[in-house]
This record gives structure tokens, C-alpha cells and sequence, in this order.
């Protein structure tokens, strides 16, 4: 009678002691799936053109030798890819600097209560929605000689008219209004989603304490803003920082190598002349570098919060 009387005791015991899945463990296996998808399809291809970067594989064929640290000596000791590299950095800093400065100038306009506001919302953030090939492809035939720039350029008394994507001192600045007139929307758009936020309360008690519109911006929104800047300025650095096509529809890195980039660099030494290594190695530089940066600026920005 003891034994029968103990055993389901026993089995409850059991049963009560056997661990159960918890949330965490079954949203583990929900997520297995991507998981594998993106080791498959991001992470593996990335380790291996890590190695392809220490290689002189021009990518035809199986023919790869491991070449140490030779394709980054002749990156940083290659006057091309110095050059490149400037004129990524001086776009990147041009494009960051007037695409978040005249977003928020837009924003604070539109942020007012004139009646086309939405009208104008709509018209400036068309751009954003385009592909840049036909934004760059668009803007040549304003840039063109004989086109709405060139005869401008005449009627202010250039005799000839200004070739801005022919001409190496105008054609890099010629790119960096492409861009910001494609983007400046999207940064508008992040701007003014941050006003809204901001409550109404605290500009009324600004207005209340006698300031004027100039001071409420400087003391009220723009400390507010910090966040929206944070992430304007990020996604525009970084987008500035991989330019690519805007400059292969324009200028295809010239006149001469005037607005070469890293990008374009990239593409024309892996794809042109099948120097693959060497163009993966490249690659690896502009990662580590918009890495660096980006980490740096969020950064910056937490320790001033």
C-alpha cells in the first residue's frame, strides 16, 4: 500500500522539477531562421572578402595568393587613393554641414502654420524618393554647357558660361549640390518630426517669460533637437561617406581625377582592372573609417547628454 501510494506522489515531483521553455528560449528559435539567412548571406561573403583583402585575386578564375599587408602599403603610399580619400572627406564634411543646416532651416519654416505647408512638405521630399543614377543623369543636363547654370553664369558676365562637372575646380561642388538637393528632405522630415514632439507647454513658457522667436529657437528647440540632430547628422555622414552614384552618373570621377572617391576607386579597380584584392582591401578602409567615425560622433554626443 506504501508503494502505490507514493508513486504518483513521485511522478508529480518529477514532472514539477522539469524545466519549461521559457520566452526567451522559444523567441531564440523564432529568430534561428534569420539567423542562418544572414550568416549566409551577409556575415560569411564579409569574412571572406576579409581575406580576399590579404590576397592578389583579380576575380576571374581560382588563381589567389595570400600577399600579407601588400595591397594596403600600395593603398597608402598610392597618391590616387590619397586623393580619393580627400575628396570623400572634404564631400562628406560639405554634404553633412548644408544638407542638416538647410533641412533645419526648411523645417522651421514648415513648422509654421502657412497654409501650403503640406504642399511644400510633399514637393521637398519628392527627391528623396528618386534613384540617384536619374538624379545624376537629371542634373547634367543642368550643369551642361549651354544649360540653365552655363547661360546664369553668362548673364552674370562669364564669357564663355561656367561648366560646373567640366571644370576641376567647380565639378566636386557640382556633386555635393546634387546630393544635398536630393537629400535635404529626409533630413527636413527627421527635423521637423522633432519639433512636433517638442510640448507645447515649454514654448509657451518661453513666450510667456518675454522671448522672441530667435531666442526660443536658441534656448528652447535647438537643445531639444539634440537627438534628431544625432541622427541626421550620422545617416548623412555616412550616406556622404559612400558616395557613388551620383558621381558615376556625373562625372565618372573626373575631369581628370577631380572628384574621385573611394567608392568610385573601389569600383574601377576591382571591376576595370580586375584587381579584386586590392579593391576589397579598399573596401575594408572605408568601413573601418565610417565605423570610427560613427562610433566617435555617438559617442560625442552621449558624453555632452
Amino acid at each position: 500500500m506504501t508503494m502505490t501510494s507514493e508513486r504518483p506522489v513521485e511522478l508529480k515531483a518529477r514532472r514539477a522539477t522539469r524545466k519549461k521553455p521559457t520566452r526567451t528560449s522559444v523567441s531564440f528559435w523564432f529568430a534561428v531562421p534569420c539567423l542562418v539567412l544572414f550568416a549566409a548571406i551577409v556575415a560569411y561573403p564579409t569574412i571572406q572578402g576579409v581575406y580576399y583583402a590579404f590576397t592578389d585575386w583579380s576575380g576571374l578564375g581560382s588563381a589567389i595568393h595570400f600577399n600579407g599587408l601588400t595591397n594596403f602599403i600600395d593603398l597608402f603610399s598610392s597618391p590616387e587613393t590619397l586623393g580619393a580619400l580627400w575628396h570623400t572627406i572634404v564631400m562628406a564634411a560639405a554634404i553633412t554641414v548644408l544638407q542638416n543646416a538647410i533641412g533645419l532651416a526648411l523645417a522651421v519654416g514648415l513648422n509654421s502654420r502657412i497654409r501650403s505647408r503640406n504642399v511644400l512638405r510633399t514637393l521637398l521630399f519628392a527627391p528623396v524618393v528618386m534613384t540617384p543614377i536619374i538624379v545624376g543623369y537629371l542634373w547634367q543636363f543642368i550643369f551642361v554647357p549651354g544649360g540653365p547654370v552655363a547661360s546664369l553664369s553668362q548673364l552674370l558676365g562669364s564669357a564663355q558660361g561656367v561648366n560646373v562637372l567640366g571644370d576641376p575646380a567647380f565639378a566636386m561642388w557640382g556633386i555635393v549640390a546634387i546630393v544635398v538637393w536630393q537629400h535635404v528632405g529626409y533630413s527636413m522630415v527627421i527635423y521637423l518630426a522633432g519639433m512636433q514632439n517638442i510640448p507645447a507647454e515649454v514654448l509657451e513658457a518661453a513666450v510667456m517669460d518675454g522671448a522672441g522667436p530667435v531666442k526660443r529657437f536658441a534656448w528652447v528647440t535647438w537643445p531639444l533637437l539634440r537627438t534628431p540632430t544625432l541622427i541626421n547628422i550620422t545617416l548623412s555622414l555616412i550616406m556622404s561617406l559612400k558616395l557613388f552614384d551620383q558621381v558615376l552618373a556625373t562625372t565618372q570621377g573626373g575631369p581628370g581625377y577631380a572628384t574621385q572617391t573611394l567608392s568610385t576607386l573601389l569600383y574601377n579597380e576591382a571591376f576595370l582592372y580586375n584587381r579584386y584584392g586590392y579593391g576589397i582591401a579598399l573596401g575594408l578602409i572605408v568601413f573601418i573609417l565610417i565605423a570610427v567615425i560613427s562610433f566617435g560622433q555617438m559617442r560625442l554626443f552621449r558624453e555632452r547628454d
